[in-house]
């Protein structure tokens, strides 16, 4: 069995830390994050993003929906390290897509 193609993410609040994930898990949950989260704040909320993304995910990979929490939590922290989302300083935070950093805009 090949092992899995593992991709490097950031953490907005570890900045020297760098984690390998597996490469089409992030890569699924990257595309589908971005095509639900909207591009003018306030944004959405950490729940409503969860419960959009699973739609969105490949069941292959997502069985059910199967680990999408943490799989988003770590797409998030990622993204929001690279400058492709930001978060909106509310209770609770709700996060949006930066318009013309992501090739979908």
């Amino acid at each position: 069995m090949d092992k899995p193609r593992l991709i490097e993410v950031e953490n907005i609040h570890h900045p020297d830390s760098i984690r390998r994930v597996q490469a089409d898990k992030y890569e699924a949950m990257k595309h589908a994050y971005l095509k639900i989260l909207p591009t003018i704040p306030p944004g959405l909320s950490g729940a409503q993003i969860l419960e959009q993304v699973v739609a969105h995910l490949p069941e292959d990979l997502f069985p059910g929906g199967a680990k999408a929490g943490w799989w988003a939590a770590a797409v998030q922290l990622d993204l929001e390290a690279k400058g492709i989302i930001k978060r909106e300083q509310t209770s609770p935070i709700r996060l949006y897509r930066i318009v013309g950093v992501f090739q979908g805009d």
